[in-house]
């Protein structure tokens, strides 16, 4: 039986969190990347697209409400912090 990595709204706030943003409990992912845009940093965002870089191209599996909130909330954004 193979088991696979899942990356559910908790498992990403908590990346977020041990990047350093403040991202309170119980949020959703949208609400989480939301919280994670304001007044974005250049050395946060770098941080931020590593992770976004290593969530969508790694063999763990994303929610639909993860994914859907990182393409519309976080990729914008990292492209205007560019």
């Amino acid at each position: 039986m193979m088991h696979a990595d899942l990356i559910d709204q908790d498992d990403f706030r908590d990346r977020l969190v041990a990047l350093g943003f403040e991202i309170p409990c119980g949020v959703s992912a949208e609400q989480a990347c939301e919280r994670a845009v304001v007044g974005l940093s250049r050395e946060r965002a770098q941080a931020l697209r590593r992770l976004v870089e290593e969530l969508l191209g790694g063999c763990a599996t994303l929610l639909p409400s993860v994914r859907e909130a990182i393409c519309r909330n976080l990729l914008p954004a990292l492209v205007r912090a560019n």
